[in-house]
């Protein structure tokens, strides 16, 4: 639960209040801090097909009208004006029907993905833990001794896919949005306020964290989770998550450019959600996915994991969640597995998800792929755009044409 910071705290919620700055951070990070590519290997790119007549062309589909929890329609233009779309991306049974860039951002450029990347994380697990490598039962300890003392350490791994530790840093109050902003610091200096005496390192802050409850039984959305799980994943194979990526995903894939993580102090991946790559990468990684974990005939990620994404979530406090910003009164519809956020629809859809906007967007039923890039202010005075009723209503249209 969270609970009211002192007046002391508010600096740490100041966000960022003007698209045109959150743009700046969301498509230039490795020119503002150290970065790492991951490489995109020596394969060509792989043809994502186009085709100019498709069922439904874009026009149709800007003309297209859904309906918002509010009651309020809206069209694909008035969403990308309310949710400051950079870029959008729609796949439909491996062909794209539709892309567009917005202001002035270029397909060629890596896009911030936010806690998107949070998946990709828990996507590497699923297949250390596929491999043997990879105990989901252990204590995280087992992996990272120096870990011990601390709320990370006394959970299992699986506790780690499953955001389910309860815990405070340095002994404050846990507050969701500070501790972000307070994570955000520990990367980026220019971002400390005067005076700042906290952590310089992930090491430093994962360090400060102890349990305030049992872990495996709450679920409590929180960055340190998918640390620890990256450290434990670097122990495990001897290489940073950049070359982990793309050793095992990334250089598999037909990427046509390299994606990179930005880095702390100490050389150490962002791994919670300091990855950035392109539109047409990302979908790429989408459609391997929806594709039972396979480019062509090469099996990229074992198909029992990319089939079972949207139902093997397991029993327990995992299966029923709600986003971090949503009121802690709205229903909790949702269900979390393997930091992958589960959306419980008719159609098996599961979605990566990131502040201001960043979606990956996989349903199976629907024969669907969507990319949503973007640079939303957030704030309790801008209310979040309806991305997820727009992309279902996009499958629904879609299929109901061919």
């Amino acid at each position: 639960m969270t609970e009211t910071p002192s007046l002391t705290e508010l600096t740490w919620a100041r966000g960022f209040t003007d698209p045109a700055w959150v743009r700046r951070h969301t498509t230039s990070g490795r020119e503002t801090v150290p970065s790492r590519r991951v490489w995109r290997g020596r394969t060509q790119p792989l043809d994502v097909p186009r085709t100019p007549h498709v069922p439904r062309t874009p026009h149709d589909l800007e003309a297209l009208e859904f309906t918002t929890s509010g009651g309020r329609s809206l069209t694909l233009p008035a969403l990308f004006a309310a949710a400051q779309t950079d870029a959008f991306l729609v796949m439909h049974r491996g062909t794209v029907v539709y892309e567009r860039y917005l202001h002035g951002y270029e397909s060629h450029v890596p896009h911030f993905n936010a806690s998107a990347a949070k998946s990709y994380i828990g996507l590497l697990a699923a297949i250390l833990a596929d491999q043997g490598l990879l105990d989901r039962d252990a204590l995280v300890t087992r992996y990272v001794p120096e870990l011990t003392g601390t709320a990370f350490g006394e959970a299992r791994v699986d506790d780690l896919l499953h955001m389910g530790t309860l815990m405070s840093y340095a002994g404050r109050p846990f507050d969701k949005a500070i501790e972000a902003q307070r994570y955000f610091a520990i990367l980026a200096p220019q971002l400390r306020p005067y005076g700042y005496n906290g952590p310089t390192s992930i090491r430093e802050h994962l360090a400060t964290a102890r349990a305030t409850g049992k872990p495996g039984t709450e679920f409590r959305y929180e960055n340190g989770n998918v640390e620890a799980l990256a450290e434990v994943l670097r122990r495990v194979t001897g290489m940073s998550t950049s070359a982990l990526l793309g050793e095992v995903i990334w250089s598999r894939l037909g990427a046509e450019e390299d994606a990179y993580y930005i880095l702390d102090s100490e050389g150490t991946e962002a791994a919670c959600g300091g990855f950035s790559a392109t539109l047409r990468d990302v979908a790429r990684l989408g459609e391997m996915i929806r594709c039972g974990g396979a480019v062509g005939d090469r099996q990229i990620v074992p198909e029992s994991i990319a089939t079972t994404i949207a139902t093997g979530t397991p029993d327990g406090y995992p299966r029923r969640v709600r986003f971090p910003a949503a009121p802690p009164d709205s229903p909790a519809t949702l269900s979390y597995h393997d930091l992958w956020w589960i959306l419980n629809d008719p159609y098996d859809s599961f979605m990566a998800s990131g502040i201001h906007g960043q979606r990956l967007f996989i349903s199976p039923k629907l024969d669907l792929v969507i990319v949503h890039f973007a640079s939303q202010v957030m704030s309790p005075s801008v209310p979040p755009a309806p991305l997820v009723p727009a992309f279902v209503r996009i499958g629904t249209h879609l299929g109901a044409g061919t």
